[in-house]
């Protein structure tokens, strides 16, 4: 658990995050009063050295909605003890790193339609006339 966080072949040292812990709320009884059992996970993407200029890049763009001042920040409380908010949270850490980290989707080649479909949309929309026609008053 205090070892590196690993997501598409890229590590992150474990010096590189930061934890913070605090009360939670929700179920736990009286020991949610006295235990710090939530933990805030921070991770500093604009400055961190152990990641490319090229990943840094892309996970600042499609991350910009949730940093700030370059830091990413997760928070987990749902369960009752630190260890497992612990877990929880580096698990979703790496999970929104690999997502963000992803290479973009190859671009869609545009092809025009062929003829056949273009006579059988026009087709179509000439048989749809005709039907909406037959519902008028004739005129004289």
């Amino acid at each position: 658990m205090n070892g590196p966080l690993a997501f598409r072949g890229v590590e992150v040292p474990a010096a590189e995050l930061a934890w913070r812990f605090s009360r939670s709320s929700g179920p736990g009884g009286q020991s949610v009063n006295t235990a710090d059992s939530r933990v805030e996970l921070s991770f500093d993407v604009a400055r961190s050295p152990s990641l490319p200029d090229t990943l840094r890049a892309r996970l600042l763009a499609r991350l910009s909605h949730r940093l700030v001042d370059g830091v990413l920040t997760i928070a987990a409380s749902e369960y009752r003890s630190q260890h497992r908010n612990r877990e929880a949270a580096r698990a979703r850490l790496a999970d929104l790193l690999s997502e963000a980290s992803a290479p973009p989707a190859p671009k869609r080649r545009p092809t025009r339609p062929t003829r056949g479909s273009k006579e059988r949309r026009l087709a179509g929309k000439k048989r749809r006339g005709e039907t909406k026609a037959l519902r008028r008053r004739p005129s004289d």
